[in-house]
């Protein structure tokens, strides 16, 4: 592992962030002279960042935990032509009352990683600022002629679509020029210095800091990270029920427990190292625990994580609810919980419908598959067919009714 003198670096290589740097002896330099300014951009194509955006949120939360100023962009300019990079087909475009929407609820995924307020606050800019008022002539004089289009063929998020032979617009060509254009002007405006994301953004982020000392002759740095899948070779930021969103009132905290909770036992200690704050020392410790004991690390890296992203009383209520549902059998009252009408529960609906609205799998099929392998369950018991019918008789004493799928996956039914 490299050394670097400067807290931020060191930290980041200590807890797996860094792939590449393009000049790690210059940025360590400047990381140890004063304060820096580091930016992560994100773009508005949903109103709520997931999990795997949540390596570069620990990095800026790193970075300003070792004195330096953080800075998320947000993408209101950029979204509107769409990343190209890992992607087999062109985005959707969004409207502009789109990306606004998902422009709030982006903002409210950084609340609890990032503080604000300080002299190293941090600080949100939208690249819409500078990027919607561009004029096209004045842009191809003064920035265009700083791109080779030799090498931009060259770059993995237009090589890979055109050698599968999919299609790729010139809208979304355009798109690492402005993302270059938006690195040159952070530092402008807020004397931004380094750029960083996954290893997939290296090519756009070194042209970035190139277009940086052609046209302000300032010396600009970039950091990538590894792209972090589980063990299983699962991406980040995906589960059996969809994306593992930030935002409560997109997936709730105990879903959120639940999914560091159900960790591989080979991802617990690098998962602690990137995703929590919790001390090296302490790590090494979790890491050792063998058999049985791994649980105990699970249920640390779920704590540590979900007090992270939804409060300290979110992951304690989170972690009694699992306790209560797995130690007592009991239904435990934050399960996710899905409202069904009563007239429609008092017919009864199929039991691998029910498990598939509830959230348990991602469609009927998927869910038949797991009845039949004997995972689904009503109130505890097996389900014995896939037509078996889930009725008002079901409710318990509780007055609803509880679906599981396996042993770590449950969801409350309510009649509305």
């Amino acid at each position: 592992m490299a050394q670097f003198k400067s807290d931020f670096l060191q930290v980041l290589a200590e807890r797996g962030y860094i792939h590449q740097i393009t000049d790690p002896e210059g940025l360590d330099a400047a990381a140890r002279a004063g304060r820096i300014t580091a930016y992560v951009g994100y773009d508005c194509t949903a109103d709520s960042l997931h999990i795997g955006n949540l390596v570069s949120i620990m990095m800026l939360r790193w970075l300003q935990k070792t004195g330096h100023r953080p800075l998320p962009l947000m993408g209101g300019g950029t979204t509107k032509i769409g990343d190209p990079s890992g992607r087999d087909e062109t985005r959707k475009l969004l409207s502009e009352a789109d990306i606004a929407h998902n422009l709030a609820g982006i903002r409210r995924s950084f609340a609890k990683f990032l503080d604000f307020d300080g002299p190293n606050g941090a600080v949100m800019a939208n690249n819409a600022d500078w990027l919607d008022g561009l004029l096209y002539i004045p842009l191809l004089r003064d920035v265009g002629r700083h791109f080779s289009v030799n090498r931009m063929l060259t770059m993995d998020s237009v090589k890979l679509r055109l050698e599968r032979d999919q299609p790729l617009s010139f809208l979304e060509f355009n798109y690492m020029i402005l993302q270059s254009y938006d690195f040159a002007e952070l530092a402008k405006r807020y004397d931004c210095t380094l750029q960083m994301g996954g290893s997939d953004q290296w090519g756009n982020i070194v042209m970035g800091a190139e277009l940086g000392r052609r046209i302000l002759d300032k010396q600009l740095f970039g950091l990538t990270t590894p792209l972090i899948a589980s063990s299983s070779g699962a991406k980040m930021g995906k589960s059996v029920g969809g994306a593992v969103w930030l935002n409560a009132d997109k997936l709730p905290a105990y879903e959120y427990w639940q999914y560091w909770r159900n960790a591989g036992d080979a991802d617990v200690g690098r998962f602690l190292r990137v995703f929590t704050d919790l001390p090296l020392a302490e790590i090494a410790r979790l890491e050792k625990l063998q058999g049985a004991e791994i649980n105990e690390a699970k249920k640390v890296l779920a704590n540590e994580a979900t007090a992270l992203c939804h409060g300290k009383e979110a992951a304690e209520a989170a972690a009694e609810t699992a306790r209560r549902t797995f130690d007592e059998g009991g239904a435990g009252e934050a399960l996710p919980t899905i409202e069904l009408p009563k007239a429609e529960l008092m017919k009864g609906l199929a039991a691998y419908d029910a498990l598939k609205r509830a959230g348990l799998a991602a469609s009927n099929g998927e869910a038949r598959r797991l009845i039949k392998g004997g995972g689904g369950r009503v109130n505890d018991q097996p389900i014995g067919d896939e037509n078996q019918l889930v009725t008002m008789k079901d409710l318990n004493a509780d007055g609803v009714i509880k679906l599981s799928a396996g042993r770590k996956r449950h969801a409350l039914l309510r009649p509305a």
